[in-house]
């Protein structure tokens, strides 16, 4: 394995996210909260030197980059720049415990929005700052950001495919363009794009600038850090409209975005997934809002938090105008399954991806014709196009150490002896980067009751969802750190 390719991935990574961090530094210096600022410079300057060593060491490596160094410079990306992410929460004492920090900052990157935080609005705002930004840098991918702004990357074979497939989500990962940098390019520029958008209207309802670009950040990420203790409950049936429409728009593939930049408006209303995306929304928005009608004073009002909740956890963001813990059964039932479905491939929303669950359904679907005519030659087919078998094989791997890791995980945090309810939605909600559970991590709850040994397997749950498993997997897979050169 190429280690030193490896290292100069790490050290880049680490340059960006010091960059970022100096935002919320002004922030501190200006609200004159010396310590806090404190406790981000010192990360800063630890990163700095750690990045720097790593780029020097790497100046010579060779120019080899396969699937295998992909994956294990995302998992090791990701994991340092989350140690180093925590160290202001930690640092600043806002938060005494490194094991919530932790947890805490890597629910920011991988956009979960689970929360350890009893008192949101007693963070400072330069560590809320950081905490909503940690979802926006998140959500598309900080190696993705590293593409479209490092032009070397180009330069060293495999390099940009390798670690966009690693970071990215979806079943398959393919270019928009013939050079992967301008891929990346486009994709942020669409990203940023909507993000200004979202804020312009947040903005046009009176929101102050600072709560619209935390919130713009969370939903943009699809992440749902809020401001305040209520998220979004306290503010008004306007802004809540706008979030509720912006999120369900990030959740779509910023693929099909570009093919509406160039004109392609055929492929775009006629992609499998989006229509299916829309009709499950459709339909989920529909079932809940006939069945909370009762309990929330008019139909209207209720087809209003409906739509903002249906959007918020099938895109995996997990914003909340009321507490939905309170719903009946058959609108917990649907959420519990929205959870699982995630957004579109391609987009900054988390869970299996609605593309695998549409493979799924197709391919059943053709092994149930084979049973009945076994002659019968008959492929799966997505946007008209045939499906590559060898993609059907991972959807079918994936599917089956996603339901392992949450077997796994549900028995490790039952340890701690909270009901079945409050753990299996926990990690549900965690490995779905969703934040928001049922019952003690509800909408009004947080998981600060858990121990530090549950903690650390939600956080790992939150890492292996976002990064879609193999790049955490492969750094404990036995000879990934042989032959290292």
């Amino acid at each position: 394995m190429n280690f030193k390719i490896i290292c100069r991935v790490i050290g880049f990574t680490l340059i960006i996210e010091a960059g970022f961090m100096l935002v919320p530094v002004f922030i501190c210096i200006y609200d004159r909260e010396k310590s806090v600022a404190e406790g981000f410079l010192l990360p800063i300057l630890f990163m700095c030197a750690i990045a720097a060593v790593l780029i020097f060491y790497s100046r010579r490596a060779k120019k080899s980059f396969y699937v295998q160094e992909g994956l294990v410079a995302t998992g090791l990306s990701w994991i340092a720049m989350s140690f180093f992410g925590a160290m202001p929460f930690y640092l600043s004492n806002q938060i005494p415990s490194f094991i919530d920090a932790f947890f805490e900052i890597v629910s920011g990157f991988t956009t979960t929005g689970a929360s350890i935080l009893t008192d949101v609005e007693a963070l400072s705002r330069g560590l809320l700052y950081w905490r909503s930004f940690s979802h926006w840098l998140g959500g598309m991918g900080v190696l993705v950001f590293l593409l479209a702004v490092v032009p070397a990357a180009s330069r060293v074979t495999g390099y940009s495919m390798h670690l966009m497939q690693a970071e990215s989500p979806g079943p398959s990962v393919g270019k928009l363009t013939p050079r992967l940098r301008q891929t990346a390019l486009i994709l942020y520029g669409i990203y940023i794009l909507l993000t200004i958008l979202d804020v312009i209207f947040l903005l046009l309802g009176k929101m102050p600038l600072f709560e619209a670009l935390c919130t713009a950040y969370g939903t943009a990420g699809t992440g749902g850090f809020g401001v305040l203790n209520s998220s979004l409950g306290d503010y008004s049936p306007y802004l809540q409209t706008v979030t509720s429409v912006f999120m369900w728009l990030f959740g779509i593939n910023f693929g099909l975005y570009f093919m509406l930049l160039i004109g392609k408006f055929r492929e775009f209303f006629k992609n499998d997934e989006l229509r299916l995306y829309f009709t499950v929304t459709l339909l989920s928005v529909i079932f809940i809002a006939f069945n909370i009608k009762d309990m929330s004073g008019s139909f209207a009002n209720a087809l209003h938090h409906s739509f903002f909740q249906v959007s918020s956890i099938i895109t995996t963001t997990g914003y909340s105008t009321v507490d939905f813990d309170m719903w009946p059964s058959f609108s917990k039932s649907i959420l519990l399954m929205l959870m699982c479905f995630g957004a579109c491939a391609g987009s900054t929303g988390g869970g299996i991806k609605i593309s695998r669950v549409l493979l799924l359904f197709k391919e059943a679907r053709r092994n149930v014709r084979k049973i009945m005519h076994p002659r019968q030659v008959e492929v799966v087919t997505m946007n008209r196009e045939i499906v590559d078998e060898q993609v059907l094989q991972n959807v079918n791997s994936y599917l089956g150490i996603y339901c392992m890791i949450c077997m796994a995980s549900f028995v490790l945090i039952s340890v701690d002896g909270f009901s079945i309810g409050t753990n299996f939605s926990a990690v549900l909600a965690c490995f779905n980067n969703i934040g928001p559970g049922f019952e003690m991590v509800g909408a009004s709850c947080n998981y600060s009751v858990f121990s530090d040994f549950s903690k650390l397997v939600l956080t790992a749950d939150m890492l292996l969802g976002r990064l879609e498993i193999f790049p955490i997997l492969m750094l404990f897979k036995k000879g990934t750190w042989t032959r290292l050169r």
